[in-house]
């Protein structure tokens, strides 16, 4: 375990996230906002300790798949812990753990909220809590790869530990120049989305605010009626393009630079996920059909809905829990499926999803052909069995920490519904459930005991349980 340059890695990223700081607090300065003075601080905290941590490269820089898990999980929760603190500071959020719970939910892209007041909140403040869904959209690690020194000898284990997905590939041979072109992309169209909501009659601030939450999927809005605030099909049509493309693998972005069509017609993974948001779309606009009158209008609120709920994202524009129970089911059951492996989105991912549905299939192959020999094959390629085996232990992991998770805040006494979707709704980093925690609610009702469990679950969830988890284990940090 080479501890040093994981002190000076981590040094180096509070470093990065002071100067993060700084952002939000011209906002607030632009504003005349007293908020200014709490960013500040803590960015001139984060600075002291790049300074004595994050400048000097220890003699022996070589790190491996542990350190990079490691870095990876500590990383998270010391920004996550830092980034609380101007709610803290500024007034805007008294209470530390709730603060820690608004902050991990806006750096995991979750977007659930204990805020009652939301438009309440000093423009500074609302500013850098949807900022922080942009930042961890792509990944906080990715992020400073991305522009800083960080060798590519390195680099590449802190990708493979921060990717969300079964499996995270350089796109072009150096892991730092991967990182630029992931957020070359990750700009674009997050810029692509700002111009297009500026068009739609949203003022600068709303739209950057609202372009942020829906390139991290994440769904903090400046608005107490989220979306539905400005009652604007074209706004609506807007957002559910984008969260849909923000849903989609970066590496077919990547394709289509390089003009291989070809890659992107036959991935699996793309169709799957196209396929599963086009029926669920179809199905929930017949259902609703009676509620909204026209199928236009069932067709805006159904398709917002599904683009909202599989990439995890959590915009509303409708309050779903008074929806049949046949398109709650269908948004519950999304809930779990999620977005596409090496998007920004949350969930199970629709790839894990398709080689569990393979490997299943291969099994019934099996008792009838029991001297078969069958490989698991995605896009004509073959799955390493390794692959395979870590997807079935993520499944089983997950079902551990979904069913510990309820079991736990089942003490609060709130009713089945809201328990089991808060619950799914933190661990997919979906933002909103049903009942207590719908569209219209929030998590403040939940002790403190139950919160804090639900910040284990948000950093699980995007982490994708394993980094996490391997901080609690003694062998992690022993001498080899």
């Amino acid at each position: 375990m080479n501890k040093k340059m994981i002190v000076y890695i981590l040094g180096k990223m509070m470093g990065v996230e002071g100067l993060l700081l700084l952002i939000p607090a011209l906002v607030s300065l632009i504003y005349h906002e007293k908020s200014v003075i709490s960013f500040l601080i803590v960015a001139a905290i984060l600075l002291v300790i790049y300074m004595v941590f994050g400048r000097k490269l220890p003699a022996s820089k070589q790190i491996y798949g542990k350190e990079g898990f490691v870095i990876v999980g500590l990383a998270w929760i010391l920004w996550s812990a830092f980034g609380a603190l101007p709610f803290v500071i500024s007034g805007s959020i008294p209470y530390y753990i709730d603060a820690l719970f608004e902050t991990i939910s806006g750096f995991t892209t979750t977007g659930s909220t204990i805020l009652v007041d939301i438009e309440a909140l000093p423009m500074g403040i609302s500013f850098w809590r949807s900022f922080t869904h942009w930042i961890g959209g792509m990944g906080v690690l990715v992020f400073v790869m991305m522009i800083t020194s960080l060798d590519d000898e390195n680099a590449m284990p802190l990708m493979r530990a921060e990717v969300p997905g079964p499996e995270a590939d350089k796109l072009v041979p150096k892991a730092r120049h991967t990182a630029r072109l992931l957020y070359g992309m990750y700009f674009v169209l997050t810029a692509a989305e700002v111009v297009f909501l500026l068009f739609g009659g949203m003022n600068l601030y709303d739209a950057l605010l609202h372009a942020f939450s829906t390139a991290g999927t994440g769904g903090f809005s400046n608005r107490a009626a989220s979306v539905s605030f400005y009652d604007s099909a074209y706004i609506d049509g807007v957002i559910t393009v984008f969260m849909i493309l923000f849903g989609i693998n970066f590496n077919l972005y990547f394709f289509i630079l390089l003009k291989d069509w070809k890659s992107i017609l036959k991935n699996e993974e793309l169709w799957a996920y196209l396929g599963i948001v086009g029926v669920s779309i179809a199905i929930i606009t017949g259902n609703i059909l009676k509620i909204y009158g026209t199928v236009a209008h069932a067709f805006r609120y159904a398709s917002f809905q599904v683009g909202s709920i599989i990439t995890t994202t959590g915009f509303a524009t409708a309050d779903y829990d008074q929806w049949p129970e046949l398109s709650k089911s269908i948004l519950l059951a999304l809930m779990f499926v999620g977005a596409c492996a090496g998007s920004t989105g949350g969930g199970i991912k629709v790839s894990r999803l398709l080689i569990l549905c393979k490997s299943a299939r291969k099994e019934l192959q099996l008792y009838l052909h029991p001297n078969a020999v069958k490989k698991i094959k995605m896009d004509d390629k073959a799955i390493p069995h390794e692959v395979v085996r870590a997807t079935n232990m993520f499944l089983f992991v997950y079902i551990m920490i979904f069913v510990i998770s309820l079991l736990i805040i089942s003490l609060d006494n709130l009713d089945m519904v809201s328990n089991f979707t808060a619950i799914a709704a933190t661990l997919n980093n979906i933002g909103p459930g049903l009942g207590a925690v719908g569209p219209t609610g929030n998590f403040n009702t939940y002790s403190y005991i139950s919160k804090g469990v639900m910040i284990f679950d948000m950093l699980a969830g995007r982490l994708e349980v394993f980094p996490l988890l391997l901080l609690f284990k003694r062998d992690t940090w022993r001498k080899f």
